[in-house]
């Protein structure tokens, strides 16, 4: 920890804390949280402010390529992929590398907490960022809260159930298309809820990312084509997306395109609203007839989906798992018509 800091923030990087606990209070794979006190003279709100200081580990950047190597190297020669499960190792490192680079994520905090994405949305709370973070450290507001997924369910109503998976379901969207940037680990402990302040904070960016405008084009529209339960129109958008090649064989067409529309069940004209998620609900059988499909995609499937679709389905997929963990209903048809009616597609005149 005190290589890091020092070589990060210089031999006096302790002149910026009135206060530093050396045991760190988290930690992940790529590195530790520490809580501290940043002095008045360095905090952005000119006093003492408690912040959450991410201290990456040293070498971690230069042990992913060989790591990612090693692990391919094990599954392949063991035979644990199944066949259309494509690893590929490259988007697994740029991901990877993209989590490293805390220079990156303080970016994307800073343009999540602007006020023309969340920084007016009292619902939400997005942690400032102190300037003096560096590639390797990652200084932020230090925010009070609990994991959404995890015991403070047993506390909820079932209204703040309801409203927290609203709250992440429609911020999913709108990461798609308005925003076009995503935090795409949905990951519960991610999410923050504040019972006094009534928030959702998000406290985690670096497995953020940008989506070009033509690439959610297509993706709406494939959305747009299964919430319609239009299988042409599924496999015609899938096409363009990438999904598939058009060298496919009908099973995995069908496969394919089954699975898109039950996908957008939530947002489809005729599903009873608010929907049900949670054991015994329409979407846990919803989820069981994805489940199915997977073994003919995998047998079937002739190439890597797109880069972007890795993250995207792992997030949209994991608003819904969150809702189902919460036991929430959500009314998913209105805030799909409000992504409808506001968005605006490259070629609208």
């Amino acid at each position: 920890m005190e290589e890091v800091m020092r070589t990060s923030l210089g031999p006096t990087w302790n002149d910026s804390f009135t206060q530093f606990d050396r045991i760190p209070f988290a930690a992940a794979s790529i590195g530790q949280v520490h809580s501290a006190m940043l002095s008045a003279s360095a905090s952005p709100t000119g006093k003492e402010e408690k912040v959450a200081v991410k201290i990456q580990f040293p070498s971690i950047v230069n042990s992913i390529e060989s790591d990612l190597g090693y692990v391919k190297m094990l599954l392949t020669a063991g035979r644990l992929l199944p066949k259309g499960l494509f690893l590929d190792r490259t988007v697994m490192k740029a991901e990877l590398a993209d989590e490293c680079d805390y220079n990156r994520e303080a970016s994307f905090l800073r343009r999540f907490g602007d006020s023309s994405h969340l920084g007016e949305d009292s619902r939400f709370k997005v942690p400032w960022v102190w300037e003096g973070s560096t590639d390797r450290i990652l200084v932020m507001e230090h925010v009070d809260g609990v994991s959404v997924g995890g015991s403070v369910i047993d506390e909820l109503s079932q209204q703040d159930k309801n409203d927290i998976a609203g709250r992440i379901i429609e911020l999913c969207l709108k990461e798609l298309f308005s925003f076009r940037i995503m935090q795409t680990d949905p990951n519960w402990t991610n999410f923050l809820w504040n019972g006094e302040t009534r928030q959702v904070a998000l406290v985690d960016f670096g497995a953020s990312r940008e989506y070009s405008k033509s690439f959610m084009d297509n993706w709406l529209r494939l959305l747009e084509a299964a919430a319609s339960d239009d299988h042409a129109a599924c496999i015609e958008w899938s096409l363009k997306v990438g999904y598939l090649t058009g060298e496919e064989n009908q099973a995995m067409l069908d496969a394919h395109a089954e699975s898109m529309m039950l996908l957008a069940t939530p947002f489809k004209a005729h599903t009873s609203q608010p929907v049900r998620f949670g054991l015994g609900s329409q979407w846990a059988d919803t989820t069981a007839q994805i489940r199915a499909r997977i073994p003919v995609m995998l047998q079937n499937r002739l190439s890597p989906p797109p880069r972007e679709t890795y993250s995207l389905n792992r997030k949209l997929s994991g608003a819904f798992l969150l809702a189902a963990r919460l036991d929430a209903q959500v009314d998913c048809r209105r805030l799909w018509e409000d992504v409808l009616k506001s968005y605006r597609f490259e070629d609208d005149s």
